[in-house]
Protein backbone atom coordinates (compact mmCIF):
# COMPACT_ATOMS: atom_id res chain seq x y z
CA UNK A 1 0.00 0.00 0.00
CA UNK A 2 1.60 3.51 -0.97
CA UNK A 3 1.29 6.48 1.36
CA UNK A 4 -2.01 7.91 -0.95
CA UNK A 5 -3.42 4.75 -0.10
CA UNK A 6 -3.17 4.28 3.31
CA UNK A 7 -3.64 8.60 3.80
CA UNK A 8 -7.33 7.59 1.95
CA UNK A 9 -8.55 4.86 4.33
CA UNK A 10 -7.09 7.11 6.69
CA UNK A 11 -9.11 10.25 5.92
CA UNK A 12 -12.21 7.98 5.08
CA UNK A 13 -11.64 6.78 8.62
CA UNK A 14 -11.37 10.07 10.32
CA UNK A 15 -14.87 11.07 8.69
CA UNK A 16 -16.35 8.54 9.58
CA UNK A 17 -15.04 9.04 13.10
CA UNK A 18 -16.51 12.88 13.12
CA UNK A 19 -20.15 11.52 12.81
CA UNK A 20 -19.79 10.63 16.41
CA UNK A 21 -19.61 13.90 17.76
CA UNK A 22 -22.38 15.88 18.46
CA UNK A 23 -23.32 19.58 19.72
CA UNK A 24 -22.98 19.76 23.75
CA UNK A 25 -20.19 16.97 23.65
CA UNK A 26 -16.97 16.77 25.63
CA UNK A 27 -14.75 15.25 23.16
CA UNK A 28 -11.28 13.72 23.41
CA UNK A 29 -8.82 14.60 20.14
CA UNK A 30 -6.29 12.27 19.96
CA UNK A 31 -3.17 12.44 18.21
CA UNK A 32 -1.52 11.48 14.78
CA UNK A 33 -2.03 11.63 11.27
CA UNK A 34 -5.15 9.95 11.04
CA UNK A 35 -6.48 12.46 13.87
CA UNK A 36 -5.30 14.88 11.64
CA UNK A 37 -8.53 13.93 9.06
CA UNK A 38 -10.58 13.79 11.75
CA UNK A 39 -10.20 17.31 13.24
CA UNK A 40 -9.98 18.41 9.80
CA UNK A 41 -13.54 16.91 9.24
CA UNK A 42 -15.16 18.36 12.40
CA UNK A 43 -13.49 21.59 11.58
CA UNK A 44 -15.41 21.63 8.22
CA UNK A 45 -18.64 20.77 10.53
CA UNK A 46 -18.32 23.41 12.92
CA UNK A 47 -18.02 25.82 9.64
CA UNK A 48 -20.73 24.25 7.77
CA UNK A 49 -22.92 22.43 10.28
CA UNK A 50 -22.80 24.62 13.52
CA UNK A 51 -21.42 21.80 15.46
CA UNK A 52 -20.22 23.15 18.83
CA UNK A 53 -18.35 21.02 20.99
CA UNK A 54 -15.54 20.97 23.52
CA UNK A 55 -12.54 19.38 23.04
CA UNK A 56 -9.86 17.82 25.52
CA UNK A 57 -6.32 17.42 23.42
CA UNK A 58 -3.84 14.80 23.89
CA UNK A 59 -1.35 16.88 22.38
CA UNK A 60 0.19 20.57 21.62
CA UNK A 61 -0.12 19.68 18.67
CA UNK A 62 -3.72 18.60 18.00
CA UNK A 63 -4.67 21.16 20.36
CA UNK A 64 -3.02 23.61 17.65
CA UNK A 65 -4.74 22.26 14.73
CA UNK A 66 -8.62 22.35 16.77
CA UNK A 67 -7.99 25.92 17.29
CA UNK A 68 -7.48 26.51 14.16
CA UNK A 69 -10.48 25.85 13.34
CA UNK A 70 -12.08 27.63 15.92
CA UNK A 71 -12.70 24.77 18.56
CA UNK A 72 -12.79 25.62 21.97
CA UNK A 73 -9.92 23.41 23.87
CA UNK A 74 -9.94 22.75 27.34
CA UNK A 75 -7.64 21.12 29.84
CA UNK A 76 -8.41 17.63 31.19
CA UNK A 77 -8.93 19.10 34.71
CA UNK A 78 -11.65 21.84 33.38
CA UNK A 79 -13.58 18.51 32.52
CA UNK A 80 -15.99 17.40 34.79
CA UNK A 81 -16.12 13.97 31.79
CA UNK A 82 -15.36 13.22 28.40
CA UNK A 83 -18.38 11.51 26.70
CA UNK A 84 -15.89 10.17 23.78
CA UNK A 85 -12.03 10.01 23.17
CA UNK A 86 -11.20 9.54 19.24
CA UNK A 87 -7.82 8.52 18.65
CA UNK A 88 -5.36 6.42 16.15
CA UNK A 89 -3.48 3.49 17.06
CA UNK A 90 -0.19 1.84 15.76
CA UNK A 91 -1.38 -1.48 16.16
CA UNK A 92 -4.48 -3.44 17.31
CA UNK A 93 -5.31 -6.94 17.25
CA UNK A 94 -8.46 -8.95 17.56
CA UNK A 95 -8.60 -9.03 21.50
CA UNK A 96 -8.47 -5.39 21.23
CA UNK A 97 -5.15 -4.59 23.10
CA UNK A 98 -3.43 -1.82 20.69
CA UNK A 99 -0.19 -0.14 20.60
CA UNK A 100 -0.16 3.61 20.81
CA UNK A 101 2.36 6.29 21.20
CA UNK A 102 4.25 6.39 17.68
CA UNK A 103 3.70 10.10 18.09
CA UNK A 104 5.29 10.46 21.75
CA UNK A 105 2.18 11.44 23.04
CA UNK A 106 1.41 8.18 24.81
CA UNK A 107 1.16 9.38 28.31
CA UNK A 108 -1.09 12.25 27.66
CA UNK A 109 -3.12 9.70 25.62
CA UNK A 110 -4.33 7.58 28.35
CA UNK A 111 -4.71 10.45 30.76
CA UNK A 112 -7.00 11.47 28.28
CA UNK A 113 -8.84 7.69 27.21
CA UNK A 114 -8.61 6.42 31.10
CA UNK A 115 -10.94 9.67 31.98
CA UNK A 116 -13.21 9.23 28.97
CA UNK A 117 -16.76 7.62 28.95
CA UNK A 118 -15.98 5.89 25.24
CA UNK A 119 -13.05 5.08 23.24
CA UNK A 120 -12.92 5.10 19.87
CA UNK A 121 -9.51 4.27 17.81
CA UNK A 122 -9.23 5.14 13.84
CA UNK A 123 -6.67 3.17 11.83
CA UNK A 124 -6.17 1.78 8.51
CA UNK A 125 -6.42 -1.81 7.99
CA UNK A 126 -2.67 -2.54 8.05
CA UNK A 127 -2.69 -1.21 11.85
CA UNK A 128 -4.92 -4.55 12.34
CA UNK A 129 -2.62 -7.57 13.12
CA UNK A 130 -3.00 -11.15 14.66
CA UNK A 131 -0.63 -10.08 17.75
CA UNK A 132 1.00 -6.90 18.76
CA UNK A 133 4.78 -6.40 19.05
CA UNK A 134 5.88 -5.72 15.32
CA UNK A 135 5.23 -2.24 15.91
CA UNK A 136 8.46 -0.70 18.13
CA UNK A 137 6.62 -0.20 22.00
CA UNK A 138 7.21 2.82 22.76
CA UNK A 139 7.85 4.04 26.63
CA UNK A 140 7.96 6.73 28.30
CA UNK A 141 10.60 7.43 30.77
CA UNK A 142 12.33 10.38 32.84
CA UNK A 143 15.44 11.90 31.27
CA UNK A 144 17.28 11.44 34.88
CA UNK A 145 18.58 7.93 34.89
CA UNK A 146 17.62 7.23 31.40
CA UNK A 147 20.53 4.93 30.39
CA UNK A 148 20.04 3.08 33.59
CA UNK A 149 16.65 1.90 32.35
CA UNK A 150 17.62 0.94 28.82
CA UNK A 151 20.24 -1.20 30.48
CA UNK A 152 17.25 -2.81 32.63
CA UNK A 153 15.38 -3.58 29.21
CA UNK A 154 18.64 -4.62 27.26
CA UNK A 155 19.23 -6.96 30.09
CA UNK A 156 15.70 -8.37 29.50
CA UNK A 157 15.92 -8.81 25.54
CA UNK A 158 13.58 -5.61 25.27
CA UNK A 159 15.71 -4.47 22.59
CA UNK A 160 15.59 -1.06 23.51
CA UNK A 161 16.09 1.87 20.97
CA UNK A 162 16.02 5.66 22.66
CA UNK A 163 13.97 7.51 20.20
CA UNK A 164 16.22 10.59 18.48
CA UNK A 165 15.15 13.36 16.09
CA UNK A 166 16.26 14.56 12.91
CA UNK A 167 19.60 16.34 14.90
CA UNK A 168 20.33 13.60 16.22
CA UNK A 169 19.02 14.35 19.79
CA UNK A 170 16.49 12.67 22.24
CA UNK A 171 12.71 13.08 21.36
CA UNK A 172 11.08 15.44 23.83
CA UNK A 173 7.53 14.18 24.85
CA UNK A 174 4.48 17.29 25.86
CA UNK A 175 5.83 16.21 29.57
CA UNK A 176 9.26 16.58 28.49
CA UNK A 177 10.55 12.96 29.11
CA UNK A 178 12.48 10.64 26.64
CA UNK A 179 10.70 7.86 24.74
CA UNK A 180 12.47 4.60 24.58
CA UNK A 181 11.36 1.95 21.87
CA UNK A 182 11.21 -1.57 22.20
CA UNK A 183 11.58 -3.63 18.97
CA UNK A 184 10.00 -6.87 20.74
CA UNK A 185 8.37 -8.01 16.75
CA UNK A 186 5.67 -10.02 18.74
CA UNK A 187 4.47 -9.84 22.31
CA UNK A 188 2.47 -12.68 23.64
CA UNK A 189 2.01 -12.06 27.07
CA UNK A 190 1.04 -7.86 26.54
CA UNK A 191 -0.08 -7.76 30.82
CA UNK A 192 2.51 -9.76 32.30
CA UNK A 193 4.69 -7.04 30.13
CA UNK A 194 3.03 -3.88 30.81
CA UNK A 195 3.28 -4.96 34.46
CA UNK A 196 6.68 -5.38 34.24
CA UNK A 197 7.41 -1.88 32.86
CA UNK A 198 5.04 -0.04 35.05
CA UNK A 199 6.94 -1.14 37.92
CA UNK A 200 10.36 0.15 36.22
CA UNK A 201 11.48 3.09 38.30
CA UNK A 202 11.82 6.17 36.09
CA UNK A 203 8.96 5.03 33.74
CA UNK A 204 6.43 7.04 33.47
CA UNK A 205 3.95 5.35 31.19
CA UNK A 206 4.26 2.57 28.09
CA UNK A 207 2.21 2.18 24.84
CA UNK A 208 0.16 -1.05 25.84
CA UNK A 209 -3.58 -0.12 25.76
CA UNK A 210 -4.38 -3.26 26.54
CA UNK A 211 -8.69 -3.79 26.22
CA UNK A 212 -9.55 -0.32 26.92
CA UNK A 213 -11.23 0.63 23.64
CA UNK A 214 -14.88 0.26 22.97
CA UNK A 215 -15.32 1.03 19.41
CA UNK A 216 -12.21 0.38 16.04
CA UNK A 217 -13.22 2.24 13.08
CA UNK A 218 -11.22 0.72 10.58
CA UNK A 219 -10.43 2.35 7.02
CA UNK A 220 -10.97 -0.30 4.02
CA UNK A 221 -10.72 -0.50 0.75
CA UNK A 222 -14.28 -1.20 0.80
CA UNK A 223 -15.58 1.69 2.93
CA UNK A 224 -15.16 2.20 6.60
CA UNK A 225 -15.77 -0.94 8.76
CA UNK A 226 -16.57 -1.14 12.62
CA UNK A 227 -14.91 -3.69 14.99
CA UNK A 228 -16.90 -3.71 18.47
CA UNK A 229 -14.86 -5.13 21.43
CA UNK A 230 -18.07 -7.55 23.19
CA UNK A 231 -15.67 -7.49 26.35
CA UNK A 232 -16.53 -3.18 26.92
Amino acid sequence: MDKAQQDALKKAAGIEAAKIITSGMTAGLGTGSTVRFLVDELGRRVKDEGLNFTGVTTSRRTQEQAEGYGITIIDIDQADHIDVTIDGADEVDKNFNGIKGGGAALLWEKIVATNSDKIVWIVDESKVVDTIGRFPLPVEVIPFGAGHVIKRFEAKNYKPVLRLDAQGKPVRTDENNYVVDLHLERIDHPYDLAQDLINTVGVVEHGLFLNMVDTVIVGDPNGPRIMHNANK
